[in-house]
């Protein structure tokens, strides 16, 4: 099969049936209309020999080999974007983009608030996307251009990722300011016989606390387990639950904050991106946004 009798923009309508699974959501991303996306499929199927889709009550199944080739064109037509844009002189001010950042909930109260600022600030015309994607699913995203950063711990490993340290945030103590047996002190005795909160979005499974806890010989009881560190923080307002969460975050809160009564690692945050965007000159400009110093 040669390249050259191939209309590449085949593989844009292939993209969005892959991730719209429906021909009129696709032609509504692509601002056409649906009997050209059907007609765009067509074309493709008999170049490529394969079915690409098949109907389903679930939506437009992608086939084996649909499923084998996604990855390999979506960095393909990441590629071509960024040669393109490589060309052009970065305008942040003047720049219209949509930026796409997977973090959770913990990231975004530590980072979105300087980032939004200095947006506002500086690239009023960005928008900003903020949404979780699961570690495992983070490289495929970034490599298909549909995600352009992610922050995390430095526990994702690919080599056609680069990352680089955000932050490293030791962890303190959180209680109510009218607890009821805590003051200005706290002892290692007094944090085991604690209830504590505990945020994942996990339903099971321990944290860098816990793990920290066990490698001692200690284990702590967790009185409540919830999702989000928004409600959290009102949660330990009014009750005698400790929470052991990060300086950064702590200072942010109307809490008091203890020492950990024990070593415990520090938070480390690092960003992430595709090594395809590393030279991309609007890339390098908006890396300097996630830094809060």
């Amino acid at each position: 099969m040669n390249l050259t009798n191939i209309d590449l923009n085949l593989f844009l309508v292939f993209d969005a049936i892959y991730t719209e699974k429906n021909l009129t959501k696709a032609a509504q991303v692509l601002c056409i209309t649906q009997p050209a996306v059907s007609n765009a499929l067509k074309r493709l199927r008999n170049t490529l020999n394969d079915p690409l889709f098949i109907r389903t009550p679930e939506g437009m199944t992608p086939t084996p080999f649909a499923k084998n080739i996604i990855n390999n064109v979506r960095e393909a037509m990441q590629l071509l974007t960024i040669s393109i844009q490589e060309g052009e002189e970065f305008d942040p001010f003047q720049s219209k983009r949509q930026i796409n950042c997977s973090m959770n909930d913990l990231s975004e109260l530590l980072f979105l608030p300087t980032m939004i600022q200095r947006l506002q600030q500086n690239a009023p015309n960005i928008n900003l996307n903020s949404y979780y994607i699961s570690r495992e699913d983070v490289a495929k995203e970034l490599a298909a251009g549909t995600l352009d950063f992610a922050i995390d711990v430095p526990f994702i490993t690919n080599k056609d990722l680069i990352h680089q340290s955000l932050s490293y945030d030791t962890y303190v103590v959180a209680i109510s300011n009218n607890h009821p047996v805590i003051t200005d002190k706290l002892s290692l005795e007094q944090y085991l016989s604690l209830k504590h909160l505990h945020v994942s979005n996990r339903r099971m499974g321990k944290g860098p606390i816990d793990i920290a806890l066990d490698k001692l010989g200690y284990q702590r009881e967790i009185g409540l387990r919830v999702k989000h560190y928004t409600i959290a923080s009102q949660l330990i307002e009014n009750s005698d639950l400790l929470w052991t969460i990060p300086k950064r975050l702590a200072n942010k809160l109307n809490l008091n904050s203890l020492p950990v009564p024990f070593e415990a690692p520090p938070l480390e945050s690092h960003l992430f991106w595709h090594k395809n965007s590393d030279k991309d000159k609007a890339s390098l400009w908006l890396r300097e946004l996630f830094h809060t110093d």
